[in-house]
């Protein structure tokens, strides 16, 4: 397998490394033949792995492109995720005690390099937060009152490594670099306990009360004690059997931090954190797309080196999206070069990446709703009135902020349409997905692959009415009997 090294400047990297190719984070970003190698294994070592960074963008792109991303864009969401940073802290308690048991100072920093401290004696303390992080670089912080607790956890930058440790931390990039193998109570009448996570006051919710309450009731004749729970009570997740979250979806908020606990906990979930992180960046939708022969309108990545070339390829006007835009917002048209120019350089200030696209307008986007690579519903979305998107935030009346929809039985459906939804969903695994899909000048076009999808009572369950809760609810179901 082939291996990269990813760094800000590689000219600051004169480590000896053999079989070892060493690129800069603009390099693997913008350069072409990156995604078309194959079997390549992806040492991400950017000096910032924030949301939006080149080196948030390195992972990202590194999965898109099916290569093997050390570490992934999930160890880094969690390495930001105090919630998931207090679950470790809790379930490495008696390893963190028995570990700095003998310090006698009221704080410790321990510095950890490719899984390795400089003391020997925090070896199993450093290879558990490497294991379990996978961030190459890292520092945690303790502080005493009664016993130890994390206080941070941070990734580190190769400058920010003290000089009196270079030598060890070369000494170990050697040693890791040439491995071969990298680790990554019931309620009494009910069989299982489920928790619907809701957000009070959701702007958009991806289900409405009515919908809600279908689920509730059905999922109780299937034998689920149901309890809706709010962003609040992740601490209490461990006491259910399976989690369907029903709040938006997006990497920075808490429904992402509830799917990745459930899936550490073996909580059974349709909502599974890998496809929170996909679905919810458009510039990992479109490397994917593009890689597996999806037809999508005319589509370019933007960076600040490309910019000037986008029209020539997606032509006037163009439709610009924020790499997390949800339900049309961070999504803006472009009808001349001044508005793009405008428009693209406001969105670069606040990520390294953003998409362009060809636009394409349609009276209607068709959605197939896919339930573990099946479909399980059709609907078609009508644009919003007198609008281009399906959604009008900026209408004056709340009817008009949205359009009309209607559903059909999924036989009625194009097969050129099912076949490009089914298609995209497999490039997601298993999981409830909802493929938005175009049908332009009789061609399929894939809009964007949406987890979590809307089911709304009157609209997506239009047609084929209570199947379409009791087979999401079925399908949790089986992932509990199969444990």
């Amino acid at each position: 397998m082939n291996k990269y090294l990813v760094v800000n400047k590689p000219e600051n990297w004169n480590i000896p490394l053999e079989n070892v190719e060493i690129v800069s984070a603009r390099e693997y970003l913008t350069d072409p033949r990156f995604s078309k190698i194959k079997n390549a294994r992806i040492f991400n070592l950017c000096k910032d792995y924030s949301y939006q960074s080149k080196g948030y963008y390195v992972s990202l792109l590194a999965e898109a492109r099916g290569h093997m991303a050390i570490p992934t864009v999930k160890n880094l969401v969690d390495l930001r995720e105090p919630k998931l940073v207090k679950i470790v802290s809790d379930e490495f308690d008696d390893l963190i005690q028995k570990s700095l048991k003998s310090i006698k100072s009221s704080e410790f920093t321990l510095s950890i390099y490719f899984g390795q401290n400089v003391a020997q004696k925090y070896k199993e303390l450093s290879a558990m937060f490497h294991r379990h992080f996978q961030i190459p670089f890292l520092r945690v912080k303790f502080q005493f009152t009664n016993k130890w607790n994390i206080r941070s956890i941070k990734a580190l930058s190769e400058a920010e490594i003290p000089q009196e440790h270079k030598e060890f931390m070369q000494s170990s990039a050697v040693q890791y670099f040439a491995k071969k193998r990298y680790d990554t109570p019931k309620s009494e009448n009910y069989e299982y306990d489920l928790a619907i996570l809701v957000q009070p006051n959701d702007p958009a919710p991806p289900s409405n009360a009515k919908a809600l309450r279908k689920f509730s009731d059905i999922a109780e004749k299937l034998g689920f004690y149901v309890e809706f729970v709010s962003p609040n009570d992740l601490s209490r997740l461990s006491a259910f059997d399976a989690l369907l979250i029903r709040q938006s979806t997006e990497v920075n908020n808490d429904a992402y931090a509830f799917a990745r606990k459930a899936q550490q906990e073996d909580i059974a979930i349709v909502d599974y954190p890998d496809a929170i992180l996909k679905c919810c960046n458009k510039v990992f939708m479109a490397e994917a797309l593009e890689n597996a022969g999806i037809p999508t309108p005319k589509t370019m990545i933007v960076h600040k080196d490309n910019r000037n070339n986008v029209i020539e390829k997606t032509g006037l006007p163009l439709v610009l999206k924020s790499p997390d835009s949800t339900f049309s917002f961070g999504v803006k048209k472009a009808k001349t070069e001044e508005e793009y120019e405008e428009l693209v350089s406001a969105m670069l200030k606040k990520s390294e990446l953003v998409i362009a696209q060809e636009y394409t307008p349609s009276d209607y986007d068709w959605r197939i709703g896919i339930l573990d690579e099946k479909p399980l519903y059709a609907c078609r979305y009508y644009m919003a009135k007198g609008h281009w998107q399906i959604y009008n935030w900026n209408a004056k009346k709340k009817d008009d902020q949205d359009g009309n929809a209607d559903s059909m039985a999924i036989e009625d459906v194009p097969k050129k349409i099912l076949e490009v939804a089914l298609k995209s969903a497999k490039l997601m695994g298993k999981g409830l997905y909802g493929i938005d899909v175009k049908e332009v000048n009789g061609k399929p076009l894939v809009i964007e692959i949406n987890d979590n999808p809307n089911i709304d009572h009157g609209v997506e369950d239009e047609f084929y009415g209570d199947r379409i809760y009791t087979e999401i609810l079925m399908a949790l179901k089986n992932r509990l009997e199969k444990k």
